[in-house]
């Protein structure tokens, strides 16, 4: 059961319910945002034929001076750390997070800081199979639970 602030349970109605999908996904990815240091403000969600996630980051690398950095997350693929880009401009993947496509907020921290500590690191970026709206539901949950 995915807690709601401190310890308030909420419940979820149907898996295949998007915005149920989205009310855990937004939870989730505020926990991240917390867990590497920044505000709800700088987040974002989206449910729709894909499921995304958008973390602004405050730290730079100085690998690209002068940009930002950002968090994406997408059910495929899980996070990544990514330099911000103009719309025109493709995107500048940093490193992907291996291992779990929704890992707990703190290896997400983790993740963060050794990438910023370590600028050479450029990551593996291996291919996910794409979960179900319902066993990403049950995976956000489980992983809200647990943390």
């Amino acid at each position: 059961m995915l807690r709601s602030g401190p310890d308030r349970p909420m419940s979820l109605p149907a898996a295949d319910d998007p915005q149920a999908l989205r009310r855990v996904l937004v939870a989730y990815v505020r926990e991240v945002a917390a867990a590497v240091g920044v505000s709800p403000e700088c987040t974002s969600c989206e449910v729709a034929d894909t499921v995304t996630a958008y973390v602004a980051l405050n730290g730079r690398s100085p690998r690209f001076p002068g940009r930002d950095l950002m968090l994406l997350w997408n059910a495929g693929q899980g996070w990544t750390l990514s330099v911000e880009t103009v719309p025109a401009e493709p995107a500048v993947v940093v490193a992907r997070l291996r291992g779990e496509v929704t890992p707990e907020p703190a290896r997400v921290r983790r993740f963060v800081a050794e990438l910023l500590s370590m600028p050479d690191e450029t990551g593996g970026i291996p291919a996910r199979a794409v979960l179900d709206h319902g066993e990403l539901r049950r995976r956000l949950e489980a992983t809200a639970t647990s943390s």
